[in-house]
């Protein structure tokens, strides 16, 4: 969509008839004009949006992988409090990276 608006402007037609053209909106194709007049083609892309840090470094999710991977020895802390305790990572936090990995709760992950 983003591209189609940048050629439907070059071709001179305005903000207005551009958006009828494409089903949007007059403020949204002045937004994507002037983006690209101040960008070029990078800022067709998206923009780094607001929001607070990661708090889990690349470390964190690499020790998650591995102790995912690694077979689990039998101990009174196997829940879901015990195996990630040590490292300083909620379940949360875990579910998140096992899902960016396609890892599941009950998946079988056989070792590499």
């Amino acid at each position: 969509m983003r591209c189609r608006i940048i050629l439907a402007c070059a071709e001179g037609v305005s903000n207005k008839d551009v958006a009828a053209q494409l089903g949007s909106t007059p403020q949204a194709v002045g937004r994507w004009r002037a983006r690209f007049v101040q960008y070029r083609i990078a800022g067709l892309g998206d923009m780094p949006r607001s929001g607070g840090p990661r708090t889990v470094t690349d470390e964190q999710v690499a020790a998650v992988v591995a102790k995912t991977l690694t077979p689990l020895r039998r101990t009174r802390h196997t829940g879901r409090h015990g195996r990630w305790h040590e490292m300083s990572l909620s379940q949360s936090s875990v579910s998140r990276i096992w899902r960016a990995f396609g890892y599941t709760a009950r998946s079988r992950v056989e070792p590499l």
